[in-house]
């Protein structure tokens, strides 16, 4: 039945495009993008890219391009135009202008639009914690631009694993501990878990692998509160100053810059991180390219569960940079799902492969395994025909249903180990258990004006609770000083903004 119902879907989705590309007259949509560099000479006349994309679509796009180091000013300008495109990216989607504009007025409110499955099915299949983390006061006025999410995650040395005894998959958090403390003991000049004097992503990765909330979270009465009155939040600070007493983590940490990360785990100095999965096989490309290494020496965590079974984890990502916003005074509610509907195309497969890509033969080939490549012979011509004709169309690129694009690009490297596969399969497999931040998209003004001092006050105490400077009750005495000192105020001003967003 599951076969016969995508069968159906996908026949009903390829006849509502062609009748939306068979239109008499192409429906016109202009669009804003950012432009990098802004001295490349793009070409719209008799442009086969553009020709395409109208073939297709049904759309005839009239792009404005407007250079990156000024598309803040430019994006300001244009809101406040009587007649501007109908459509305009915004790089940063939290901007306090963007907010202000969607309370205005100035936006499309697309919220029960991207749940719209049978109109716009490829919109709908975007994630709904990214969404949120793109909406003001509730609503979603914007089609995100898509980053890997959720992106962090765990990676290890799997070579140094086996030999100091441990050669299976990461499962729980038993497992993992196994790991470290057996890491820990390699050797009195090598440690477990390489820190540095970020340590935001390492204690959120632990403390939310035990159940606390990203920053902010929601309690059983539905108010907000701090990640830090969580239990799990003090058992994973707990995990990371057993580790620390161990000898698993170096007494330096807190001044090692984050320059210095990479290198500490190509000088074998440490073997586990808490930080981006992708720079796993990054690791690996160094190693196979700077020490001849030819076997998979790095290895990839997947969903770690707590002993109840459960499983939450670290977004490290919000998902998005930036988002598509349409105008309201450029497109009248009657033209609203013409647009939609071509922002749905664009995140099809055949819409993504061109807005990201270009055109088999005029940009990329495809090679014998199915991949898109440059031959040696084409680059010149190739690079000249994507500059004239691509050039920075791929900021209309959104990937929300993820990457669609047939043929996908070569992955020309690490191919040995495959770590790159894995990383965009854990991504994909992890979005189910990332916890975001409830009130991600919400304006505190309290935080907004003493955030960075406050946030210093909890970073602080937690790297000395874990290093054995303080112990639970300094800890505690921290929490009541932010508390005190404008926490308490953050937290009435997120709850308000919170269940106004709610009702």
């Amino acid at each position: 039945m599951k076969k016969l119902a995508a069968l159906i879907l996908s026949v009903a989705l390829l006849l509502s495009m062609m009748s939306f590309a068979a239109a008499e007259e192409p429906f016109e949509i202009s669009i804003m993008l950012p432009e990098f560099p802004a001295d490349i000479d793009f070409v719209f006349e008799n442009n086969p890219v553009l020709e395409k994309i109208q073939e297709l679509s049904g759309v005839k796009l009239n792009i404005i391009f407007s250079p990156n180091s000024t598309y803040g000013d430019s994006l300001s300008t244009t809101l406040a135009d009587q007649n501007p495109p109908m459509l305009v990216v915004a790089t940063d989607a939290r901007a306090p202008i963007i907010i202000d504009s969607a309370r205005a007025g100035a936006f499309h409110d697309l919220t029960e639009a991207v749940k719209d499955t049978e109109n716009y099915p490829y919109l709908a299949a975007g994630s709904a914690a990214i969404y949120n983390n793109i909406s003001v006061d509730g609503h979603v006025y914007g089609i995100y631009r898509t980053r890997a999410f959720p992106r962090g995650g765990v990676y290890y040395r799997l070579d140094i694993a086996k030999e100091v005894g441990f050669d299976k998959e990461v499962k729980t958090i038993d497992d993992l501990t196994e790991l470290a403390e057996k890491l820990a003991g390699y050797s009195e000049d090598t440690y477990a878990l390489n820190m540095c004097s970020y340590s935001d992503g390492t204690i959120k990765y632990i403390t939310i692998a035990y159940g606390a909330p990203n920053a902010w979270g929601v309690d059983e009465n539905g108010d907000v509160y701090p990640a830090h009155k969580s239990p799990a939040y003090l058992e994973g600070l707990k995990w990371l100053r057993h580790l620390y007493e161990i000898g698993g983590i170096d007494p330096n940490f807190a001044q090692i810059s984050t320059s210095d990360w990479d290198n500490i785990e190509r000088t074998n100095k440490a073997f586990m991180r808490f930080d981006c999965l992708d720079n796993a096989h990054r690791q690996q490309e160094w190693f196979e390219k700077e020490a001849g290494v030819e076997e998979q020496i790095f290895q990839t965590v997947g969903p770690v569960a707590k002993a109840d079974g459960t499983i939450t984890h670290w977004a490290q990502s919000n998902g998005f940079n930036g988002e598509i916003l349409v105008m309201k005074r450029s497109v009248s509610d009657e033209n609203l799902p013409k647009v939609l509907k071509f922002l749905d195309w664009c995140n099809s497969s055949e819409g993504q492969t061109i807005i990201n890509a270009g055109l088999q033969g005029l940009t990329y080939e495809v090679n014998d395994a199915g991949f898109r490549y440059t031959p040696e012979d084409k680059v010149d011509e190739f690079t000249k025909n994507s500059q004239m004709y691509h050039n920075n169309i791929n900021q209309m690129g959104m990937g929300v249903p993820g990457n669609l694009e047939n043929p996908k690009s070569d992955p020309s490297y690490g191919r040995k180990t495959q770590l790159r596969q894995r990383y965009e399969d854990l991504n994909a497999e992890l979005t189910q258990y990332a916890v975001t931040n409830p009130c991600y998209p919400f304006v505190s003004e309290t935080y907004t004006a003493y955030g960075t001092q406050l946030d210093t006050i909890l970073s602080d105490a937690a790297v000395q609770f874990i290093a054995g400077i303080i112990d639970e009750d300094g800890l505690k005495a921290a929490w009541q000083d932010w508390e005190a000192n404008g926490g308490a105020k953050i937290t009435e001003e997120y709850n308000e903004a919170y269940h106004a967003a709610q009702n």
